[in-house]
């Protein structure tokens, strides 16, 4: 099967995942912002951050033959810190960048005031910059947190197909559907969302408009649940159609609204003969470059 990750924290994986991601078909995936897991302290933090997911870790994904685009946007958490309020103004100039496919993840947290305000401020982003966004939906209070955030969203005027409204689950799904919306589902080994309720999921309602992703960061989380939730479908009697809708052509179909989507194929990762570099460093570590100068005897090495 071919996936596409529609939502997946790379910079806090490594590249053994990379390896087993390529393997289980992973060709392309977004990179939405996320926090550090502790508090930043200063608006350059964020900067580095977007450099990092429009640089970088596009690179090391390159190495491994998937195609990493990213969203870009302050997260819901750390809006209500006004240390980190600051990046609103830094956003646009990174907005413009290639890999640059959407603006996210936006939405709640703690449905703050502060948090109203940075949501609307995303979706004016979205609207001025002709991106698509994805939403979080908040882990508590869910049912309340995605109606009021379906109310944001339409009254901010930006075209429903243009927004995914993520963490979904079966309290959530039926108001988003309605709302013309795009569905997203986070597969997660213990909560969210797992993959048999996912087919259920998709055997009650289809697969329009639906994306799985991994979700995958740094807690306790796992980059190929979205190819176990293929091998759920196709054992539940979903077809290969199906599962080829869901974790390729879906995610293709939202985020080709940027015109930005680079699919062109990649080689998958071989060490002989590799000497690509970014800014001059690349992932190899311990391993003879033989395009490098020989370092003169009783050098430091």
């Amino acid at each position: 099967m071919r996936i596409f990750d529609p939502h997946i924290h790379m910079t806090s994986r490594t590249t053994d995942d990379y390896e087993a991601m390529y393997a289980a078909g992973v060709r392309a995936l977004v990179e939405p912002s996320f926090w550090l897991g502790q508090p930043r302290t200063n608006v350059g933090s964020y900067v580095d951050y977007f450099d990092a997911l429009t640089g970088w870790e596009r690179f090391r994904a390159s190495q491994f033959g998937i195609r990493h685009h990213c969203a870009l946007a302050l997260n819901p958490k750390e809006a209500n810190d006004p240390r980190c309020r600051e990046v609103l103004a830094e956003l646009p100039r990174f907005l413009r960048r290639e890999s640059v496919v959407a603006i996210g993840e936006t939405g709640y947290d703690s449905m703050t005031p502060e948090e109203d305000e940075v949501l609307e401020a995303h979706l004016a982003l979205a609207i001025e910059h002709r991106l698509p966004v994805i939403v979080h939906t908040p882990h508590r209070d869910k049912k309340h947190g995605t109606r009021r955030t379906l109310e944001v969203i339409a009254h901010s005027g930006i075209a429903p197909e243009l927004v995914v409204l993520d963490h979904l689950n079966e309290v959530t799904i039926e108001m988003v559907r309605e709302s013309g919306s795009w569905m997203g589902f986070s597969i997660y080994p213990d909560t969210k969302m797992d993959p048999h309720r996912m087919v259920a999921l998709l055997q009650r309602y289809g697969t329009e408009r639906v994306l799985v992703n991994s979700a995958a960061d740094w807690g306790r989380s796992d980059p190929l649940l979205t190819a176990k939730t293929g091998a759920a479908m196709l054992d539940a009697g979903l077809t290969a159609d199906d599962v080829d809708a869901v974790l390729w052509r879906n995610p293709v179909d939202f985020f080709a609204q940027s015109g930005r989507l680079d699919l062109t194929p990649l080689p998958g990762f071989h060490l002989a003969g590799e000497h690509d570099t970014f800014s001059g460093n690349s992932i190899l570590r311990g391993v003879a470059d033989v395009a490098a100068p020989a370092v003169p005897e009783g050098a430091a090495r």
